[in-house]
């Protein structure tokens, strides 16, 4: 065991011989900032994790939760209940409200949900996420460990580039910080070399309430009817929330009535064949 301002660490951990929760406490104390850290808070298990993290760290943040209107309600119910500190946010239209908008539903590769929902908040912020490699393959070729500083006014072969590689990291130089300029605001993943086994133990040691539908095979806790989680992921979503499937019907007639007073082409006539297509077409 160790010990950081008061907190004891359990060092059951490890990779390399090293222990990953002072690894990642390591990580969170080195680039605190002097306002605090924004806290990305969606409720799931990894969110769990880092915000565990911070309190042990002793770092300042305040963490927050994107509302999308098509969470489960059991994970709302589980932030609501178990995290009040957490200030949830609610957006401008539900998703109901930007389908019809949109003309369409979202798919894999329009996923306007997610900035619309997901993605909003901690500009100009030092933000804090669960991100982690092990999620997909995709995640590790683009998520980086240490990525800042970009000078935005210079071109972009004069850009410059400075990257901090932390010394508890390994040989690939495993990089754990993002910039992102567009919104104005840096992002730290310290966890992002956890596998999930590492997740479910230090949930387990630090004995983290977490939200139920975990227990009911859940493993990963995301919209309802999301594309991303495939067809039957989808179809799994409907039946187990059937009110939120009739809820995307009325969307998709609302839509289909603004595409045919535009006078947009389309092969839907119905929003049960929208569904369809949506679930199995795309």
């Amino acid at each position: 065991m160790r010990q950081r301002g008061g907190v004891i660490l359990l060092g059951q951990l490890n990779i390399e011989g090293k222990d990953k929760i002072q690894v990642a406490i390591d990580r969170l104390q080195m680039f605190e900032p002097t306002e605090g850290y924004y806290l990305a808070f969606s409720g799931g298990k990894d969110s769990e994790v880092i915000k565990e993290l911070a309190i042990m760290a002793g770092v300042k943040f305040d963490a927050h939760h994107n509302h999308t209107t098509i969470d489960p309600p059991e994970l709302v119910r589980h932030i609501r209940e178990n995290h009040k500190d957490v200030k949830i946010h609610y957006p401008e239209k539900t998703m109901w409200q930007l389908i019809e908008k949109q003309l369409m539903p979202p798919t894999r590769l329009v996923r306007y949900c997610c900035s619309e929902l997901k993605e909003k908040g901690g500009n100009g912020r030092f933000v804090i996420t669960g991100v982690r490699w092990a999620e997909s393959a995709k995640r590790k070729n683009i998520r980086k460990m240490v990525e800042f500083d970009t000078y935005g006014s210079q071109s972009k072969h004069q850009k410059k580039q400075r990257e901090i590689f932390l010394m508890s990291d390994n040989e690939e130089k495993r990089k754990m910080i993002e910039n992102c300029q567009a919104k104005g605001k840096h992002v730290i993943n310290p966890i992002v070399d956890w596998t999930e086994k590492d997740v479910w133990d230090f949930i387990k040691l630090r004995k983290i309430n977490y939200c139920k539908l975990y227990d009911e095979g859940y493993k990963r806790l995301g919209c309802i009817g999301c594309p991303m989680s495939g067809k039957k992921g989808m179809k799994k979503d409907f039946k187990r929330f059937p009110k939120y499937y009739e809820n995307y019907l009325k969307a998709f007639k609302r839509m289909l009535k603004q595409r045919n007073l535009k006078g947009l082409p389309t092969s839907w006539e119905t929003p049960e064949q929208v569904m369809e297509w949506w679930i199995n077409g795309q």
